[in-house]
């Protein structure tokens, strides 16, 4: 598909921390409010992939009370361009730190371990221990790596440790218009503390008078529907693959009581060797409670629960899942139709074909994913030892990984 995505090219010019103002239109999601109306069930704003002008499926969020926040780093949307808002503002830094603004108090981010920081022998032993206050002048700016709704990423090295990253340049007045601080505080405050080989980092964030900066981990390969697009589909091996590391990732997030909500390839990118990433969490929830309402994410995946109006937990990230692994192994989603009404109708009754070159073991376990039921879809842990996954998947989840290191040592020390 004609897909403009964003690139991924080693290299990293030296330049001065300069964001522009602009980086051409990038494509974004449309609103469903955008387009007709009357394919929507009930007259409700829904969504799900529309036709773009070249005759290609898109795929559309489905719009909440409000828009979700882009803040996975190289995400790029597909087909549709649209004309982004010009901020009128560049910010420029000099070569040395800039004094901050009297009349904004900067935000303590946490500093990774590729993140030293800066020490200070003049500072009271009070003040050293205290967390890293970042700006932009920390950074060389390099080429932009892709453009979201609220701004643009770029690739970035800090300038102390050399350390390779995306800077998310989100700016505050498209935020505000949008209503979505509170969603992008809430999406920082989750992905900053999860730490988990399959889910990409959030490393902290920092702003001036008109933008949000986010630093974020670099994930040099790009998006795994990029991949998707250029293969049409995908291997059994390198299905079970993905899916081993996103169930180990999603089993790690439901322990948190974290749900992600917005599982698709989309949002899930890939490291250095090939790793998943799953990034953007913009529809992410803390919820102890257990129990939503909220009506979030892309028609094509979502819930029987969701479209029903029902509460939901953690097993929608599970049905997710089991779209996914469709996706994958057919080159598009199990529920994808002409219409809102039909795809709503498919989801509801879980109605769906199997191509006749799908294993029998590829539809167990994608059949025991897709249960109406969300109590009757496979634990993340069954996943996980499923005859299929373990025939045809070459990864360790990094749970057990951890596990067997933690044995490992522990024996160590019983023998010291």
């Amino acid at each position: 598909m004609d897909r403009t995505r964003k690139e991924n090219r080693p290299g990293l010019p030296a330049h001065s921390a300069k964001i522009p103002a602009h980086v051409g239109d990038g494509p974004k999601r449309v609103p469903v409010s955008q387009l007709p109306q009357s394919r929507v069930p009930g007259g409700a704003a829904q969504a799900q992939r529309v036709l773009c002008p070249s005759n290609l499926a898109q795929r559309v969020p489905v719009p909440s009370q409000a828009p979700k926040t882009a803040a996975s780093n190289q995400k790029l949307s597909h087909n549709q361009r649209m004309q982004q808002p010009q901020p009128t503002c560049v910010v420029q830094s000099s070569s040395r730190p800039q004094a901050p603004n009297n009349n904004e108090k900067p935000h303590h981010v946490p500093v990774s371990a590729n993140q030293p920081e800066k020490e200070g022998t003049s500072k009271p032993k009070n003040q050293e221990t205290k967390k890293r206050q970042w700006s932009l002048d920390d950074f060389e700016i390099g080429r932009p790596l892709g453009k979201g709704k609220f701004g643009n990423v770029y690739l970035a090295r800090e300038k102390q440790s050399k350390f390779i990253l995306a800077l998310k340049v989100l700016f505050k007045s498209q935020l505000e218009e949008a209503g979505v601080e509170h969603q992008l505080r809430r999406e920082v405050e989750i992905q900053s503390h999860l730490r988990h080989p399959n889910i990409l980092r959030l490393y902290g964030y920092f702003h001036d008078a008109t933008r949000v900066y986010l630093i974020l981990e670099y994930a040099p390969r790009g998006e795994v529907y990029k991949e998707l697009q250029k293969l049409t589909k995908f291997d059994e091996q390198r299905t079970a693959n993905y899916i081993t590391e996103l169930a180990d990732a999603l089993s790690y997030c439901h322990s948190k009581r974290v749900i992600h909500r917005d599982i698709k390839p989309e949002n899930l990118l890939l490291g250095s060797n090939g790793e998943l990433k799953m990034a953007d969490f913009g529809w992410s929830v803390h919820a102890p409670s257990s129990r939503r309402t909220t009506l979030c994410g892309t028609l094509d995946y979502l819930p029987p629960e969701m479209i029903e109006g029902r509460t939901h937990d953690e097993k929608v990230d599970i049905w997710s899942l089991g779209v996914l692994c469709y996706e994958f192994l057919v080159g598009k989603p199990p529920f994808e139709a002409e219409t809102y009404q039909e795809t709503y109708r498919c989801i509801s009754k879980v109605e769906f074909r199997y191509p006749p070159f799908l294993s029998e073991g590829a539809k167990d376990l994608i059949s025991k994913l897709l249960k109406h039921n969300p109590y009757h879809r496979l634990p993340l842990k069954d996943v996980l030892e499923h005859p299929w996954i373990r025939e045809n998947s070459t990864k360790s989840p990094a749970s057990r990984v951890s596990e067997a290191a933690g044995s490992q040592k522990s024996e160590a020390n019983n023998k010291t």
